[in-house]
């Protein structure tokens, strides 16, 4: 592999889970200063920046608390894959020039309960709310019986994705839930949206997430670099007849999820074929999203699903290990927080950092994939 324009120098990480008295901007700043820390540079060293949350403030004013430079620094607000944009927004300043070293965060502060989304404000009519479908429970578990009926997936294999979950996030000290839980546990737990029971359901949570990149040259001023390529940042969103989240209608003809669309560039912006994947993170707000959005990535072909969790290969020591800090399943879902999460993680292993649940064999190679509303995702690829 060439060496890629972009360089990944620095991650920090709050604590997934809740945390009474701290703020959401408070979690970000902090998980910045961590990443500063991991990078050996100064805030004062970072020229552009872009950060966002759903519910707890707007990033930049986070530099009340950094430091006011006077750095150009953007507001991102884009569901789901809000960190995942942001990431894209500092990789294209830093590919262009614009700057050399760059910062990213995401952060949020959710209450209890399910969101609490207004079909207005996704411009939708009031019925789609009065239906009940503006709870994304709802959407998901008609998305994946759906999907389930198409291709073959048994429902114990929606058990296996959840066990793995909490099986690796045991190992995750920066893990909300990290009590492993058997598929009997799963299976048998209340049922909230049919296939899906509790547990095969992320919930809103807290925590922030942020990275320092930089580009490839400007690695020779930095004492100590320990640097993981950032070969590619894609993000697209949803065509006409595409089945997502807050789509009001179903056509006849479906079009690809823009998961689809957001990995094939990525991959092949990077120059990695899919298959030379060594660690991935993919979102999974709940078990079927982990499902689907492996074969929507290109990762494994669809149908496959069942064999491959059945045969241990998405675990830590298998052929392609899938969500290894637990995902958004035993992390919860703090929105601005969660694309990041799978980019601090993928460096993580990529390093050889992740501890007891570091991905065998030396990994050189990892994905990472956000999808939120109303159509939208991110991809990146990451390499030693």
């Amino acid at each position: 592999m060439s060496e890629p324009a972009v360089a990944i120098v620095g991650i920090g990480l709050h604590p997934f889970g809740r945390h009474e008295g701290v703020s959401g901007l408070e979690m970000g700043a902090h998980a910045v200063r961590l990443a500063l820390q991991d990078a050996g540079l100064r805030w004062s060293d970072v020229q552009f920046a872009a950060g966002g949350s759903s519910s707890s403030g707007n990033a930049d004013t986070m530099v009340a608390d950094l430091g006011a430079t006077g750095l150009t620094f953007l507001n991102v607000h884009n569901g789901c894959a809000t960190g995942g944009s942001a990431l894209v927004s500092v990789y294209n300043a830093l590919v262009s020039g614009a700057c050399e070293v760059g910062a990213v965060v995401g952060f949020d502060k959710h209450p209890r309960g399910a969101f609490a989304e207004q079909p207005e404000d996704w411009s939708l009519p009031a019925w789609y709310g009065t239906a009940g479908l503006m709870v994304t429970t709802q959407f998901f578990g008609m998305k994946i019986r759906r999907y389930m009926h198409d291709h073959g997936i048994e429902a114990p294999t929606l058990a296996k994705v959840a066990s793995k979950a909490f099986r690796n996030a045991a190992n995750n000290e920066n893990a909300w839930r990290r009590r492993p839980l058997s598929e009997d546990e799963i299976l048998n737990a209340r049922m909230v949206s049919d296939p899906l029971t509790q547990y095969m359901l992320c919930s809103p949570g807290e925590g922030g997430a942020a990275l320092v990149l930089c580009r490839s040259e400007y690695l020779a001023r930095i004492q100590r670099a320990r640097p993981i390529y950032l070969r590619s940042a894609v993000l697209r969103t949803r065509q006409p007849q595409s089945f997502d989240v807050y789509s009001p209608a179903l056509g006849m003809e479906l079009s690809p999820s823009p998961s689809v669309a957001a990995a094939r560039a990525a991959f092949e912006q990077a120059g990695v074929a899919p298959s030379e994947i060594d660690v991935a993170q993919v979102q999974d707000t709940e078990s079927g999203a982990e499902i689907i959005h492996l074969a929507e990535c290109g990762l494994c072909q669809h149908g496959e699903q069942s064999g491959l969790y059945r045969r241990g290969a998405t675990e830590i020591d298998g052929e392609l290990p899938v969500n290894t800090d637990g995902g958004c399943l035993a992390n919860g879902e703090p929105i601005g927080a969660s694309g990041l999460r799978q980019v601090y993680e993928t460096v993580l292993q990529l390093r050889g950092d992740a501890g007891e649940r570091q991905v065998p064999n030396e990994p050189t190679a990892g994905f990472t994939h956000v999808y939120g509303a109303p159509g939208v995702s991110a991809c990146t690829v990451l390499s030693r």
